[in-house]
């Protein structure tokens, strides 16, 4: 099976520190499936102002790193046709957050796509800490010139 490590994860998407949300993505099944994989520590940014005394990763973070592993996923796929393009949020539904995710967990991101036709893509994701079902929501996403 496929993998991209951090650095082809750059090469597909423009997102980068802070606001890279994805470490490594996994068992691609080109233009199909993917699990993204996100390594949750205390020194991540948002921290230090959420909830502090008790830290949780913010739940439209973890939308966040789906959306990015389905656009390293999207992007990877069409190749030179999305070459210079960007993937933005068209719609998030049935976002359902299920348990907290905290630092030292491994946040493990399955997206598969229900539909993907040339620029707009929707994907069914679940996002997994030690096999506990911690978020879900389908996604859409357009991509589009810069």
């Amino acid at each position: 099976m496929m993998a991209f490590d951090i650095a082809k994860i750059m090469e597909l998407i423009p997102h980068r520190y802070p606001f890279l949300l994805v470490d490594k993505v996994v068992d691609v099944v080109p233009g199909e499936s993917c699990t993204g994989i996100k390594n949750v520590t205390i020194n991540e940014p948002f921290f230090p102002g959420h909830f502090p005394q008790k830290p949780v990763m913010p739940g439209v973070l973890i939308l966040e790193a789906m959306a990015q592993t389905a656009g390293t996923l999207a992007i990877d796929f069409l190749g030179e046709d999305a070459q210079g393009k960007v993937v933005y949020f068209m719609a998030i539904d049935g976002a359902k957050f299920r348990r907290q995710v905290v630092p030292g967990d491994r946040l493990d991101m399955k997206l598969v796509k229900i539909r993907g036709r040339g620029a707009v893509w929707k994907f069914d994701g679940k996002a997994y800490v030690d096999g506990e079902l911690a978020a879900e929501a389908t996604l859409t996403a357009m991509m589009a010139g810069e």
